[in-house]
């Protein structure tokens, strides 16, 4: 039987949301106040979902305090009281919108879980506002 397992975390981060393919004015139309030269900041949620079967050995999915570990070590250390724009590689000719941000995150974790697990990233940019990746895991 499959089951799903939640952790938690949380991250502080700046950014602009900006395309260099655009003019000043398309930048401002499409990006409004999320497109102000001085970058602004969120206080970014992110909630990791792993699925798989459950080990008959220890009766985990994974345990939970070494995927503490790895999402301290792969993105809150990482990306907390950054400025994605300037201070994130993965963001040098990417814009870092939420969900290129879920993306990012994701493709960090991946490699880190065991690969009979599934792995999904849902990352509140504000409480009203989240994406997931993949959709629908």
């Amino acid at each position: 039987m499959r089951i799903s397992v939640f952790r938690k975390a949380h991250f502080n981060a700046a950014h602009r949301l900006h395309s260099s393919s655009f003019s000043d004015s398309q930048n401002q139309e499409i990006f409004g106040k999320c497109n102000r030269p001085n970058f602004h900041g969120h206080n970014y949620e992110l909630i990791l979902k792993l699925t798989g079967e459950i080990d008959p050995n220890t009766g985990y999915l994974m345990d939970l305090s070494i995927l503490k570990r790895i999402i301290t070590d792969k993105v809150t250390n990482y990306l907390d009281h950054r400025n994605l724009n300037l201070d994130i590689p993965e963001f040098k000719d990417t814009n870092p919108t939420a969900e290129n941000i879920a993306i990012m995150i994701w493709k960090r974790l991946r490699p880190e879980i065991e690969d009979r697990i599934d792995v999904q990233v849902r990352l509140y940019e504000t409480e009203r506002n989240f994406v997931e990746f993949p959709p629908n895991n």
